[in-house]
């Protein structure tokens, strides 16, 4: 055995070791998702609309510091706090799914103000007549309605405010009130004030409502006050906390909120798990009965990318410090799909080796001239994977990044696998003598000589029947066609003990004034329903049905809710990702193949590939959203690999058959690839089909997109980008 493969085995030996060291446990190693563990998914942005110039350079950074200290107090473990624009924040906090309280503690102003009752009753009359005298307001309390007229002069405001804990009223109710102590200045003017104005009320203010306005009996020397309201004790210590932490410096608004409760997100961990082991053993089995020895090897590689996955993820943190290895559910799909594309290298190197051992070489030659030919087409198909990954990590959002992240760490892995492990499996298997002379494998497809190039106006026909078709059913549906995520509105989702009865929950929802809800049973499922309402009265909705259900035990699953602005910012960065994915694959494969007709062709292909899928979602009734177009970047890298697998055939083909044409050198390249076009294409469909069946419904609309969009990008790869190659370039041209 030379020493350049025994180097080679200590190499791989000692990544294999370093990735275990950091994939396990698992538990301590990679964080799971909120989509997979539960909890809440929150984008606010700041109101500095009625704030200064000055004030507003720091808005942002002082909102996300109260929020962070609030979060803190609240409870929460690993909350995740971050500015992302110029006025918005994101906050991620695991496990927390009871959504009103958070946002109630998160987004309340904690604006706290003491201002003086009018004890003139004449003015009073008048301002609840439509006539507000100048120097006042009028309010109403919080605790039983009562009409007010404030003096709009603040006498003490809360930023003297030291500390504010809950304590009980000594009425016969013993209710929990809020008890506030000021500082020492604050504590100064308090009793000023309450000295100055014995028996007037003096009413307490939270983000301008009345909390209440207790009449002042006599002076307060110590600087304490005390908030009445018939509060829930829950209620009271939430109230504490935003004022003992400190009030916003603006108001904030919820753009986009998704919260995922922990039975969904059980329910996703085992289904995802699922997907993944149905997925990975069909591809394993496959492998293993077609290609015999060699398939038994490519397995190996790719149960080493699995690891090398984990431990890529548990590296990040150490790699890119302040980056955390955050496991989603969409990540794994990524994942299974990552493991699919891996057999799309191996499948290439071990035709290449059969054709080798067909020209009569022997088996190692045949090996290195396999591995050495099929290198070009793995590198460039990988890199056009790759472009589309990391441009859907910059313009992606949320859980679809930790898609772009195991993609792309996938990719990395597969290509290593393949191209280094497996040859160096061989190589080992050589220096032993286990393999001689052959390397037997099945072969179910034989060669062809098929004029594809000849039939491609009729494919160019259907092919615009099919996208002319998909996009009248598009554009009939307008705003139908889009999820939440870009045309905005709530999605709550719920899960019954038993079937749901329909017609009771849309009665439920009528009285509720929702009748124009959208309300969704599944079929494979019809305890859960999924309701989509364009306006968030998710609280009044869950409140209902749990007491009209009363014997149902219902449970929230999900709840999404998008606003106009956050959807189109979503809309835009989607539309963003798939221009610029498909400009990046468009530049280097001209660059690749040095002619602009190859990379035309490809990238038309692709939106081939694309418009197909989008027709076929507005056909089925599925709507678009962030995984769906999370699909269609997925399905324009992996389509790509097909055809720069037939290009880099015809440059090879090229310079060895001097003599024929294009038209002929693209069909003879098609016909040689077409049994590996098959292969890769069908055992990826595998993995994606077992995505669709066991994947759940959260990915079923991304499993559907991308089993459309394959077999779609393995019909344009053959009767589309190839075709449309020779139709610029003419049909005795050369490349």
């Amino acid at each position: 055995m030379e020493k350049r493969t025994i180097y080679k085995a200590i190499f791989i030996l000692a990544l294999v070791g370093t990735c275990i060291y950091f994939a396990f446990p698992l538990e301590k190693r990679i964080n799971l998702g909120l989509d997979l563990k539960g909890g809440m998914h929150l984008l606010l942005k700041v109101d500095t609309t009625n704030l200064t110039p000055e004030a507003k350079i720091d808005a942002a950074d002082r909102a996300a510091e109260v929020i962070r200290n609030r979060i803190d107090e609240f409870g929460v473990r690993e909350p995740s706090i971050q500015r992302q624009g110029e006025d918005e924040i994101v906050v991620q906090l695991p496990g927390v799914t009871d959504r009103q309280r958070a946002i109630d503690v998160i987004g309340k102003t904690a604006q706290l103000e003491f201002k003086l009752v009018s004890t003139d009753t004449d003015k009073l009359s008048q301002a609840i007549a439509g006539t507000i005298p100048e120097g006042f307001e009028l309010k109403y309390t919080q605790e039983d309605n009562e009409p007010v007229l404030l003096e709009k002069n603040t006498v003490l405001a809360g930023d003297a405010l030291t500390n504010a804990s809950v304590t009980f009223s000594q009425s016969e109710f013993n209710e929990p009130v809020v008890a506030l102590k000021f500082n020492p200045e604050g504590a100064k003017k308090f009793a000023e004030i309450t000295t100055n104005n014995v028996g007037k009320r003096l009413a307490i203010l939270l983000d301008g409502k009345v909390q209440s306005a207790p009449r002042i009996r006599e002076p307060i020397p110590t600087g304490e006050a005390v908030i009445t309201g018939r509060f829930a004790i829950e209620e009271a210590q939430d109230l504490a906390l935003v004022l003992r932490v400190g009030a916003l410096p603006a108001p904030m608004h919820v753009e986009e909120e998704r919260t995922v409760g922990p039975l969904l997100g059980q329910d996703s961990i085992n289904k995802g798990i699922k997907a993944s082991l149905v997925g990975s053993a069909l591809v394993i089995i496959f492998m293993a009965v077609y290609y015999l020895l060699a398939g038994v090897v490519a397995d190996i590689a790719l149960l080493l990318n699995l690891l090398m996955i984990l431990g890529g993820l548990g590296m990040l943190p150490m790699l890119f410090p302040g980056v955390s290895a955050t496991l989603t559910l969409p990540g794994i799909a990524g994942i299974v799909l990552s493991l699919g594309m891996a057999v799309d290298a191996n499948v290439l190197i071990n035709e290449r080796i059969r054709e080798e051992l067909n020209a009569g070489k022997n088996l190692r030659s045949a090996i290195s001239s396999g591995y050495g030919r099929a290198f070009s087409a793995i590198f460039d198909s990988n890199v056009t994977t790759l472009i589309a990954a990391l441009l859907l990590f910059q313009f992606g959002t949320g859980s679809i990044r930790g898609f772009a992240v195991t993609l792309t760490i996938g990719l990395i892995a597969s290509m290593f696998t393949a191209i280094v492990v497996t040859r160096t499996i061989f190589e080992i298997l050589l220096g032993l003598g286990i393999l001689k002379n052959s390397l037997p494998m099945m072969r179910l497809i034989k060669e062809t000589k098929i004029d594809f190039i000849g039939k491609r106006k009729i494919f160019y026909a259907i092919s615009l029947i099919v996208i002319i078709t998909g996009l009248f059913f598009y554009f009939k549906k307008g705003k139908d066609a889009y999820g939440i995520d870009f045309a905005g509105g709530q999605l709550q989702e719920y899960s019954f003990k038993d079937p749901a009865n329909i017609d009771k929950v849309r009665q439920t929802l009528k009285e509720l004034n929702l009748s124009d809800a959208i309300i969704q049973q599944y079929k494979d499922n019809p305890r859960v329903v999924l309701i989509r309402t364009l306006e968030d009265k998710s609280k009044e909705l869950t409140e209902k049905l749990k007491s009209t259900f009363a014997d149902q035990d219902i449970q929230i699953l999900r709840i999404e809710r998008v606003g106009p602005i956050a959807g189109k910012h979503l809309q835009d960065k989607a539309i963003y990702a798939l221009l610029w994915s498909m400009i990046g694959i468009l530049v280097y494969v001209a660059i690749r193949f040095k002619h602009f007709n190859f990379a035309i062709a490809g990238v038309i292909a692709l939106f081939h590939d694309v418009l197909v899928t989008l027709g076929a979602l507005a056909m089925t009734g599925r709507q678009i959203d962030l995984l769906s177009i999370t699909a269609f970047l997925t399905i324009a890298g992996y389509s790509i690999n097909d055809t720069i697998v037939i290009y880099d055939r015809v440059r090879e083909n090229n310079r060895l058959y001097r003599k024929l044409s294009l038209k002929e050198l693209i069909n003879l390249s098609v016909n040689q690839t077409l049994s590996r076009t098959i292969l890769t294409s069908g055992v990826t469909l595998l993995v994606v089909l077992a995505i669709f069946l066991y994947g759940g419904e959260v990915l079923g609309n991304f499993a559907f997109a991308l089993l459309v969009g394959f077999i779609a990008g393995v019909y344009s790869t053959v009767f589309i980008a190839s075709p449309l190659v020779l139709a610029w370039s003419g049909s005795r041209a050369r490349v």
